[in-house]
């Protein structure tokens, strides 16, 4: 079993609800009130849960919800209650591991399982941190959870390495790596080609990591002496706008 992860550093979502439109917010209160209401076991992930960890907000006009397969056609019923229709037919997707609904231009997708068909959601992506917002305590994904699910979306029109990276730095020293691992069995290779690009872009935060880590996915150990927490020509080298780190972009409020 994962141990939980209490960082110190979490940033509560309810500083980002101002950054939301309020059309937007209004029908992620309605959803989440009702699925409250009725006990639906359900996290919090996408931007939301990004932004727990990281303290920067993207604003995807989308809500990621995580359930598990038993919880999907409550969720769904649910949403055709509120007056949300199938994605579908504007777009067509994937249902094994989704279910898109929209109304008014707004999306809440419900995802019981990886999107590469790896994993279905279980219990142990329910055990991430509590977060306060919009009048209730809600969970979000474990940041190991995310990290696993995000290392496999890289196609032509999407890749979410930048977010896995953001994740990486600021909790990388405080993961349940014992866990990520496991989970990643034979795909570890490509962990490792995350931690690569990781080390060489933060090489000080790296060094946070603990040193069975790197043996573990066959790479050298990090050097003891004093390194830089970041490397900002290399982070430059894929994107001179700001991404990483701390030097990201701030929105402002919603009108």
């Amino acid at each position: 079993m994962m141990r939980p992860l209490h960082h110190k550093k979490l940033h509560q979502l309810t500083q980002w609800i101002a950054l939301i439109p309020e059309d937007e917010c209004s029908l992620y209160r309605a959803v989440i009130d009702e699925a409250c209401v009725r006990g639906i076991d359900f996290a919090l992930g996408g931007a939301f849960a990004v932004a727990t960890y990281t303290g920067s907000w993207r604003n995807t006009k989308d809500l990621d919800l995580y359930v598990g397969p038993a919880h999907k056609d409550e969720m769904i019923e649910l949403l055709s209650g509120l007056g949300f229709r199938d994605y579908y037919d504007e777009k067509p997707y994937d249902r094994w591991w989704i279910y898109r609904a929209v109304r008014d231009g707004t999306i809440i997708d419900v995802i019981w399982a990886m999107a590469n068909h790896r994993q279905q959601i279980d219990e142990l992506w329910m055990s991430g941190p509590s977060v306060e917002m919009l009048g209730h305590t809600l969970k979000v994904l474990p940041a190991e959870a995310m990290i696993w699910d995000k290392l496999y979306i890289m196609q032509r029109e999407r890749c979410d390495w930048p977010d896995v990276l953001n994740l990486l730095y600021h909790v990388a020293g405080d993961l349940d790596w014992e866990y990520l691992l496991t989970r990643m069995g034979d795909d570890r290779p490509l962990m490792a080609g995350l931690m690569s690009v990781f080390q060489w872009m933060s090489p000080g935060r790296a060094q946070s990591i603990p040193a069975w880590v790197w043996s573990k996915l066959h790479l050298p150990p990090m050097p003891r002496e004093p390194l830089p927490e970041v490397d900002c020509r290399r982070v430059s080298l894929l994107d001179r706008r700001p991404w990483y780190g701390l030097d990201r972009p701030k929105l402002q409020p919603a009108a």
